[in-house]
């Protein structure tokens, strides 16, 4: 399926047929393709690229579509990253935190630090938290799959 030409965000570097390979939902998926362009918020003289994920319902192309500034993308990136190493040693603790401490992190970035935390302000934070290692064990290789690509690509750019 192509990726639409004609709408607000500029595809410039795609990739579509991201179905056949989105995780779990790959081959039945409504992600139909990832491109990277010319952000659909651009004003006059001012040009942004970001990155988007093209989501189809099967009758037309969904507002569901997410588009993202590429540090954005790099954020979560880092985000999901600092997550995982977490939940290597989570173990240790009896409710997979720290509750006296739940900040797991401050990750540096522009002169401040981006906070990395247990969000205690969830009611059901310990049901979820135990429902959230669990997924992520589940999808273990599906990640590791894509983090080593990614660390490879990273050392080839010299990262």
């Amino acid at each position: 399926m192509k990726i639409p030409t004609t709408l607000k965000h500029k595809p410039v570097i795609i990739s579509e047929n991201y179905e056949n390979v989105d995780g779990r939902y790959a081959y039945n998926s409504d992600a139909k393709g990832l491109s990277l362009g010319l952000a659909q918020w651009n004003d006059r003289g001012k040009v942004d690229v970001s990155a988007k994920v093209w989501r189809y319902t099967g009758e037309k192309w969904s507002r569901q579509s997410e588009e993202l500034p590429l540090h954005r993308v790099l954020d979560l990136a880092i985000l999901i990253c600092r997550a995982k190493l977490h939940f290597r040693e989570a173990y240790r603790y009896e409710k997979l935190y720290d509750t006296d401490n739940p900040v797991i992190d401050r990750v540096g970035l522009q002169g401040d630090a981006m906070t990395v935390a247990v969000c205690t302000d969830n009611e059901k934070i310990n049901e979820d938290i135990k429902l959230f290692s669990q997924a992520l064990s589940i999808d273990d290789e599906l990640m590791g799959e894509r983090l080593s690509t990614l660390s490879r690509i990273l050392k080839e750019m010299g990262y």
